[in-house]
């Protein structure tokens, strides 16, 4: 009788209507990109469990995944039917969707991956955690000073992948009793990739407003676009022969937030009418193009606390930075995001006279100096590709570590699942004392 439950259950696995798949949850679509119940390769698990209005988060780690594919395989594992969707596309990496608790540790049972890779903080990466047979990987998606990039969740991975020495006192400031050795330095490697710049060639000098969306709640709102945003625009538009270029988060332009939505479009409207006065300007907005692509051919670039300033940081050292301080709280600002120190700020007291400092920014740069080391304080010395390099020698490492902590190089076998199910004696099986 035994065997015959199993069969019949093997076969209905991964049906909508299937019991044993949804147990008491609500009905979602079944698993798809792989035959429930058999092993699907890849040793590392890029888990992600959003919706696509997140998935800028994956995105730009895609590539660096695609480096690490060619090293250790790599499974995309996905949650939400449309996310699946819209990545399947992006990249050769194998993917799947697992929409279910029960279909994502199916998965990993007939799996076995070795470890996991996080790029956020969803709270749906605890359906992964649950797995106790890998080592879990956390990497975010960027590097800035933003309060969301520290969260106590952080305890509950194995490693933590960080750019530099910020981040490491981030988590020390941020944290109560966190184990700091779980921290890894390894860059930031989606700056060593170099996508094809989408500015077109200009004469004039090139002012580039790049602003942050307003977060999920009131302690992440770092967005400048509702405070000052059409007052910034119209000041870089006053500078004379300048081309102006607006980039927003990709979460600006779908912001539910009535002031949010209004600023916005005042922004675009206003870079609209300014291109027809003078179509020879160029002036652009640039709602869907990868960032790294927007940042050639800038000469100076105002944002907000996000990481899109630190990369401007890193990538374009020589050129002047402006930061936006929706608060008006400069004191906060220098101890809360150090990149400020070392860049011109914007806010209530300084926004009147914008036009006439980016003039004068584009003419003698006086923070040139303390950007260099601002750059090393972030992101240590890394030169062009180290990064990269480390973050797949340091996703090595674990992969050392997870087998030499298991005792097996290869997936377990039934017979060895078994046997440490048992507890046969006190000793741990299947592990290394």
């Amino acid at each position: 009788m035994g065997i015959e439950y199993d069969r019949h259950h093997r076969q209905n696995l991964g049906r909508a209507d299937d019991p044993h798949r949804l147990l008491d949850g609500p009905r979602v679509p079944g698993p798809t990109g792989y035959l429930p119940g058999e092993p699907v390769p890849g040793d590392v698990v890029a888990y992600f469990a959003d919706d696509p209005r997140q998935l800028y988060q994956l995105r730009q780690w895609l590539p660096v995944l695609e480096r690490l594919d060619g090293l250790h395989p790599v499974l995309v594992v996905t949650r939400d039917p449309q996310t699946y969707a819209e990545v399947r596309p992006l990249t050769a990496l194998r993917c799947v969707l697992a929409p279910a608790f029960p279909d994502l540790m199916g998965l990993y049972e007939s799996s076995h991956p070795k470890v996991a890779i996080y790029v956020n903080n969803s709270v749906y990466n605890f359906d992964s955690l649950v797995a106790g047979g890998m080592l879990h990987i956390h990497v975010n998606h960027g590097e800035s000073d933003k309060v969301c990039m520290v969260s106590n969740q952080a305890k509950a991975y194995d490693r933590v992948f960080v750019a530099g020495v910020a981040a490491v006192h981030r988590h020390r400031a941020a944290l109560i009793e966190f184990d700091e050795t779980k921290l890894v330095r390894v860059g930031r490697p989606q700056l060593d990739l170099r996508p094809p710049p989408v500015l077109p060639p200009t004469t004039r000098r090139t002012i580039l407003y790049a602003p942050t969306w307003e977060g999920e709640n009131a302690s992440n709102n770092y967005t400048s676009v509702d405070v000052h945003g059409p007052a910034v625009v119209a000041a870089a538009l006053a500078v004379p022969d300048v081309r102006v270029v607006y980039k927003p988060h990709p979460r600006v332009a779908i912001s539910p937030d009535p002031g949010m939505a209004a600023a916005h479009t005042q922004i675009v409207r206003c870079l609209e009418a300014a291109a027809r006065r003078d179509p020879a300007a160029g002036h652009r907005v640039e709602t869907a193009a990868d960032i790294l692509a927007v940042f050639p051919g800038n000469d100076l670039m105002i944002t907000d606390v996000s990481s899109v300033g630190l990369d401007f940081l890193y990538l374009h050292t020589d050129k002047p930075l402006f930061v936006a301080d929706r608060h008006n709280d400069r004191t906060r600002l220098h101890a809360d995001a150090p990149v400020s120190r070392c860049a011109d700020v914007v806010d209530a007291a300084t926004i009147g006279a914008l036009t006439h400092t980016l003039a004068a920014r584009l003419d003698r740069d006086e923070h040139r100096a303390a950007r260099e080391a601002t750059r090393r304080h972030y992101f240590g010395d890394f030169a062009p590709g180290e990064s990269t390099e480390r973050f797949l020698a340091a996703v090595d490492n674990v992969l050392v570590k997870r087998d030499r902590l298991m005792g097996w190089n290869d997936p377990p076998t039934e017979d060895d699942v078994t046997v440490a199910s048992l507890g046969a004696t006190d000793e741990p099986q299947g592990r290394l004392a």
